[in-house]
């Protein structure tokens, strides 16, 4: 393996002037430098990168740690592939600075989080990038290794920099989106009740019914989510029942993902209701296998994956450019677009009451 000695001597420099022209930080004529590239071309010579990282103590490298790979396959059958989108966009950002990605997979298990933590650090990583598989709170105690950390779709009490998705503006944009378009009675299947998500995005509703002078109805709200568990379609027909049942039945459900919209579907027309001239239904994430090929086309809201990973990556880089800036004490709020499809529409004004009356007819 050709050495920068060789490389010296065959380009008839001091090693010296080879470590400047590979450093680029002190002044090389144009000739010398290119007498130093064609005799490291020629010597098949590769700079050592931990060798000059030791000297910069700037190793160029940023730790990122998902469990994206390994949940790849169960993740996209249910609900798309957040993590996987989080990531590239988080690579988008770190090869524009020049820097280089390593990703590591938890493997499903979060216990492995704090030895891959300390595997970068020993590889001498400048910062990491935590991703969660959903917005939540940190659900693992991180070890204190002095590396700045940015946390993405999750959140912990230490005030660690994170990105998060902000599902209240969201879900309020959608809802506003449905009353703008002529509906009063707007009913709402949420994701489980335990989750953080479901209580910002029931803030949203609540807070675009008020805007558009609807008062709340607690009967038109019900949880519709087991995470794709056998029992989940049941759930939904048992709230579609509820629905149903009042005198002055819903012309429009809200659902808390395009999956549960997807199931929504499928009922309603088992029922003999037609979306959108029945009933207009809107979901929630963009999972576009899911959005775009339903028909009629699913009216949704963007969960922006790849511009979180790219907004905590950026933020990563600023952090790490500027190591006395304070970083942000609340987590970074990201916005995603409204995707209006053809699955909402005005109500029909004339004889509501089909609607109600036109009863379970299978499971």
């Amino acid at each position: 393996m050709a050495t920068i000695y060789d490389v010296a001597k065959r380009a008839n420099v001091s090693p010296k002037t080879v470590s400047r022209v590979l450093n680029g930080d002190a002044p090389v004529s144009e000739k010398t430098r290119k007498a130093v590239s064609e005799a490291m071309a020629a010597l098949g010579y590769v700079p050592s990168h931990a060798a000059r990282s030791i000297k910069s103590n700037r190793s160029g490298l940023i730790g990122l740690i998902t469990g994206a790979i390994s949940n790849a396959d169960e993740v996209a059958r249910a609900a798309g592939l957040p993590e996987l989108f989080i990531v590239q966009g988080a690579q988008a950002v770190v090869e524009q600075s020049r820097k280089t990605l390593l990703i590591s997979d938890t493997g499903g298990r979060l216990d492995r989080v704090p030895d891959l933590m300390r595997t970068f650090q020993e590889h001498r990583v400048e910062g990491i990038l935590y991703v969660a598989d959903f917005h939540k709170p940190l659900d693992i105690a991180l070890p204190q290794t002095g590396i700045r950390t940015v946390l993405i779709n999750c959140y912990d009490e230490e005030g660690t920099p994170a990105v998060i998705p902000d599902d209240e503006a969201g879900q309020f944009a959608l809802t506003k989106a449905v009353a703008t378009a002529g509906h009063e009675k707007i009913a709402y299947l949420t994701l489980a009740p335990a989750l953080q998500v479901t209580r910002l995005r029931l803030n949203g509703y609540r807070r675009a019914l008020t805007e558009a002078g609807i008062d709340y109805d607690p009967s038109l709200v019900q949880p519709a989510d087991l995470f794709g568990a056998p029992g989940e379609h049941q759930l939904i027909w048992d709230a579609l029942d509820k629905f149903f049942a009042i005198d002055d039945p819903p012309t429009a459900i809200c659902c808390g993902n395009d999956r549960l919209a997807l199931a929504v579907y499928g009922i309603l027309r088992k029922r003999g209701l037609a979306v959108p001239e029945d009933v207009s239904v809107v979901g929630y994430d963009d999972h576009r296998l899911i959005s775009e090929t339903l028909y009629p086309a699913l009216t949704t809201a963007e969960l922006p994956y790849g511009a979180m990973g790219a907004r905590g990556a950026q933020l990563l880089l600023d952090l790490l450019t500027d190591p006395i800036a304070a970083a942000p004490k609340e987590p970074m709020l990201v916005g995603g677009q409204l995707q209006m499809r053809g699955s909402l529409v005005a109500p029909r004004q004339n004889d509501r009451n089909v609607i109600r009356l036109k009863g379970r007819t299978e499971k």
